[in-house]
């Protein structure tokens, strides 16, 4: 399997000179290997369908060249959605306020119980610890090095948080991510079998 830090190591320049945000790496294994890469505008946290496409190209020549996955795969790179995972200790302070879904890779002892998937408001970050608001416990403080997935959890409060900063276009797009999930669809150009 490929090194996701090598790959985003490799990326990251790209991205950034492009002007945007890593949110995350991941390949995913299916009838086809997919490399997913997630993109934000950091000014808005969306990413409009040519400009996923404009840095698609830009990582596809880089990967050509590094070559850092050895099997077939095709290249998705797409804005994160409304729904967003959470991958970077600042989202959690981001989208405080807002309600989330977070799994632990191991339990967490609560009340004498092991417990790892929790759902409620964020409350931000303290130090490494992520922050959330879960109905009968309360507050509770998640280690971050811990977190196996989280994402944010779709509700009218964020849809309406999050399309005053699309443009027409941009929500135009958000339609077109329900449909095509911003894939690019292109095929690395150095494919192998």
């Amino acid at each position: 399997m490929a090194d996701i830090k090598r790959i985003t190591q490799l990326i990251e320049p790209v991205v950034t000179d492009a002007g945007f945000d890593l949110v995350r790496v991941a390949l995913i294994e299916g009838p086809s290997l997919t490399l997913q890469i997630m993109l934000e505008d950091p000014a808005t946290g969306q990413m409009k369908v040519d400009d996923c496409a404009r840095v698609s190209r830009r990582i596809s020549l880089l990967l050509d060249e590094a070559d850092p996955i050895e099997s077939e795969y095709m290249l998705e790179v797409s804005s994160p959605g409304i729904d967003r995972p959470l991958t970077r200790l600042k989202d959690y302070d981001r989208w405080a306020g807002h309600d989330a879904k977070i799994e632990l890779a191991d339990g967490l002892q609560i009340n004498g119980a092991d417990r790892k998937r929790f759902q409620g408001p964020l409350l931000g970050t303290s130090g490494e610890d992520i922050r959330i608001n879960v109905e009968g416990l309360g507050e509770v403080a998640l280690p971050f090095a811990a977190i196996r997935t989280a994402k944010l959890m779709l509700t009218d409060r964020l849809i309406a948080e999050t399309v005053p900063h699309l443009t027409e276009e941009g929500a135009d797009e958000i339609e077109e991510e329900d449909e095509a999930d911003l894939n690019t669809g292109e095929p690395a150009n150095d494919l192998k079998n």
